[in-house]
């Protein structure tokens, strides 16, 4: 997207106060993160959004593993046929001047599904082109599951879609546009899933766009519920289907939301039925129609959807109790955690060795830059021997800011960082590799206010090679057997796979080389695994367990730092360290064996095989039937 783009975009959605705003925001960014965050901010439009699959490939993956053959549909038909009670489906669709090619593939795309418990419940907004009567009537005609609504007054998308909704009498409701297409078995998944799952109450699939051809590209492969990915992107919408009674509860959708107003109702919903009841189908179940006036072509298509947006999570904020405010950058939403007054003390722990300027020049990164003043620095001086880097590291307790621990176990990762933790004096804490450089001034102020929200475990940050590009950006466990890094090497202004790679989101691990946490999380989980996982794996260890006790781990795109690598770690060619680090492997294998073919936060339609979110051959979903 170009910044000529982005400036049309929000000088329509701010409604002739656009420049104004952009002003407002670039102003903000220059005081909170100086030249440095307006150039980062310039990177990312000009970047885009790599990741998407190349066509041709996944032309060639659907024909191998998403298509419906005859016996395929004849077991669907037996399955359905068997199950008891099966819950009817209503499919509501608010309709306003479509294409009216495009809207007789949508309702013809409803009538070939293989699920035949199903009605499609139209509301016509008062369409202007004559052509759309007379083909809603025929088809509600050819077809008694089709139901219509004409409206007196148009209403816009909301209006529209609660008439749409007062038609629907079945359990569950399917949200579907006027333009789109599902494929002949997303009804059935549906209800499969209802099936086997009846504590559910809000499902959510996989999708895809599909151009005015007809042909399918840039598949959406999501994870599985990821509350602060939600929160920065609509991963609910398509094909998004409610349990009726839920959408009764929270009333509908709200007039005054247009453009956003599914985004608004899936997190009423999701308030009220919470992340336990949120089911996600890893399919593609929806194809999502691409043209000019659609959202699917990006934001610029409807700029008033993004007020909307923001509208709908600042609610959200409001009704959780939630201190903090919502605002839509570049790709996607952030919402800005107010911190407490007084802000906590953050005890930042760096473990080195033999390395006095490089953990100097961490030091004073941290001290210069950090915009968060309430820190303690300690470092964990692990067995330096050369009397000047001795002499070097005790003149750093001359800074009022820093104290040295001086522990001379054997090379002990985790017994080092237990150890300072145990005597720090912050309620949050932090493990910094003695090799990181601060880039954004205020990644402390960002990382702290998500670790203080509930539920909140480990927070990880931006790490980023000396080259700008990523080292760490959280981990997907199974991803090269073990636990890979996701975007790595990904350029730093890069959106990443679908914009992760620049939204806060729910992941499974974050690396200790720059990691924030409460003391309390830290020590209700036992803190680093100083037997199991001294050198190579502590982190993500750690982070399993704290994922085991309750809490959920975050990534932030939002607090960027180099990372100049260092000596402290393991030298791999030493043997008896190989030795350690192969018997590591061994017990991450034992321990978590199953939790490594099968990460919540990462598609199994992706690759394990490589750290670029490509296609999965094949994919690790199950059968169909």
């Amino acid at each position: 997207m170009r910044i000529r783009k982005k400036r049309s975009l929000l000088n329509q959605a701010a409604g002739g106060d656009g420049l104004r705003r952009v002003v407002r925001k670039a102003y903000g960014v220059f005081r909170r993160e100086g030249l440095a965050g307006i150039k980062t901010r310039i990177a990312w439009l000009r970047a885009g959004a790599p990741g998407t699959v190349d066509p041709r490939r996944y032309g060639e993956w659907v024909r191998c593993f998403d298509q419906i053959d005859d016996a395929t549909r004849a077991v669907i038909r037996e399955r359905v046929a068997n199950f008891e009670n099966p819950p009817r489906i209503s499919v509501v669709m608010p309709v306003y001047n479509p294409n009216p090619q495009w809207l007789a593939q949508a309702i013809e795309s409803i009538r070939a599904q293989l699920y035949p418990h199903w009605e499609l419940c139209i509301a016509d907004d008062v369409s202007t082109d004559p052509a759309i009567r007379p083909l809603l009537d025929r088809h509600a005609s050819a077809d008694a599951r089709i139901k219509v609504a004409f409206r007196e007054k148009n209403g816009h998308i909301s209006a529209a879609s609660n008439t749409a909704l007062g038609l629907a009498t079945g359990a569950w409701v399917a949200l579907f546009d006027h333009d789109d297409v599902l494929p002949e078995h997303a009804l059935y998944c549906v209800a499969d899933a209802i099936q086997r799952n009846p504590e559910i109450r809000m499902i959510y699939s996989d999708e895809d766009k599909i151009d005015e051809s007809g042909k399918r590209r840039e598949p959406y492969f999501k994870c599985d519920w990821n509350p602060d990915l939600f929160l920065s992107q609509n991963m609910f919408s398509h094909l998004g289907v409610f349990q009726k009674d839920l959408l009764d509860e929270v009333g509908g959708f709200r007039e005054g939301y247009e453009g956003s107003q599914d985004y608004d109702l899936a997190l009423r919903c999701a308030e009220r039925a919470g992340g336990g009841a949120i089911h996600h189908i890893p399919r593609v179940l929806y194809h999502w129609r691409v043209h000019a006036e659609s959202t699917a072509s990006g934001t610029d298509a409807k700029p008033y959807a993004v007020v909307a947006g923001e509208r709908a999570l600042n609610d959200h904020l409001d009704r959780t109790g939630i201190r903090g405010t919502a605002e839509f950058e570049l790709n996607g939403y952030r919402v800005r955690y107010a911190l407490p007054d007084p802000a906590p003390l953050v005890s930042l722990i760096i473990p080195t060795r033999n390395e006095p300027e490089l953990v100097r020049e961490c030091i004073k990164s941290i001290v210069d830059k950090t915009t968060y003043r309430n820190f303690e620095i300690i470092v964990v001086d692990s067995g330096s021997g050369d009397p000047a880097t001795l002499g070097s590291i005790a003149s750093l307790e001359h800074d009022e800011v820093v104290r040295v621990l001086r522990d001379d176990r054997p090379f002990n990762f985790s017994a080092w960082c237990n150890s300072a933790i145990e005597a720090s004096n912050g309620d949050i804490v932090g493990l910094i590799d003695n090799g990181i450089e601060v880039i954004t001034p205020g990644w402390l102020s960002e990382m702290v206010s998500i670790a203080l929200q509930p539920g909140v475990g480990a927070v990880g940050a931006k790490v980023l090679y000396p080259n700008d590009t990523v080292q760490h950006a959280g981990f997907a466990l199974g991803l090269l057997g073990m636990a890979g890094r996701v975007h790595h090497h990904l350029p730093r202004g890069s959106f990443g796979y679908f914009g992760r790679a620049s939204l806060r989101c729910t992941v499974s691990a974050v690396s200790a080389a720059c990691m924030i946490v409460r003391k309390s999380v830290y020590r209700d989980t036992a803190g680093l695994n100083e037997k199991d996982t001294s050198m190579a794996f502590s982190d993500v260890d750690f982070c399993i367990r704290v994922r085991e006790a309750g809490y959920r781990n975050v990534w932030t795109p939002y607090a960027e730092l180099y990372h100049h690598e260092s000596a402290t770690r393991r030298d791999d060619s030493d043997l008896a360290m190989q030795a350690r680090f192969d018997k590591e492997v061994q017990y991450m294998r034992t321990r978590w064996g199953s939790l490594l073919r099968d990460d919540p936060f990462y598609s199994p339609n992706l690759t394990f095989d490589e750290e670029n979110f490509g296609l999965a051959w094949p994919p690790r979903v199950g059968a169909l039937v």
